[in-house]
């Protein structure tokens, strides 16, 4: 299971994020993302809102962001509704972080399809890095988790890094990726395999291949 510890409501943290509230920008946003929900069916809308909120804190602390219990606070209050279902929201879905994270949240998939295609070697760079699972790097740049199914099996090894999954990986892609992004660089994402760019097979189809070279309609004869 991916490591989930929701960071402690403290003075200093109220301190901080107490007074959270929309920019002008993303309080049009929350706006029309609301209005997308029929009346009455607003609190629908508290999962792009918790994604938009852990954007806006991010953008301040040049980070993915994340959901201290100020700002989770008003999104509920946003919606009128109860604080605790916005936790149990935030709490359940790992694509929000309930504790303050790296500039880049490296997450490495280490379930079996992964596992049997070298995501321990996978780990182990992480680790070389100075990277621990459920810790945030000494310079802030990383934070490390290791998750559950991503659903890139056909192109295992991978890991999803902030909104980009990168596939295919050796250690040395994995390095390659790493050192881009902490200079500043933005890698290639998707397959690092040279010569694939989905997850097509490696010697090209066996099935249906007349839909592939010749856009051939196959439903006609099933």
């Amino acid at each position: 299971m991916a490591d989930r510890y929701i960071e402690p409501d403290t003075p200093e943290l109220r301190a901080r994020w107490g007074n959270f509230a929309w920019t002008d920008e993303n309080a049009a946003k929350a706006k029309d993302i609301v209005a997308r929900y029929p009346e009455g069916r607003q609190r629908s809308a508290v999962m792009p809102l918790l994604d938009l909120a852990q954007r806006q804190v991010g953008a301040e602390l040049n980070t993915q962001g994340w959901l201290p219990i100020p700002v989770m606070e008003y999104v509920a209050d946003y919606l009128d509704m109860p604080i605790i279902r916005v936790v149990e929201v935030a709490t359940f879905y790992t694509m929000y972080n309930v504790a303050p994270i790296g500039r880049f949240h490296v997450q490495v998939c280490g379930t079996t399809p992964c596992m049997l295609r070298g995501s321990d070697d996978i780990i182990e760079a992480c680790k070389k890095r100075g990277m621990k699972k459920g810790h945030t790097t000494g310079d802030g740049l990383w934070s490390f988790t290791e998750v559950e199914c991503m659903g890139n099996c056909a192109s295992a090894p991978m890991v999803q890094i902030n909104d980009d999954n990168y596939e295919d990986l050796t250690p040395e892609r994995l390095d390659a990726v790493l050192d881009a992004l902490a200079k500043g660089e933005t890698p290639k994402a998707g397959t690092q395999e040279p010569g694939r760019h989905t997850v097509e097979p490696s010697g090209g189809p066996t099935t249906l291949t007349a839909m592939v070279t010749e856009n051939h309609d196959y439903r006609g004869e099933w």
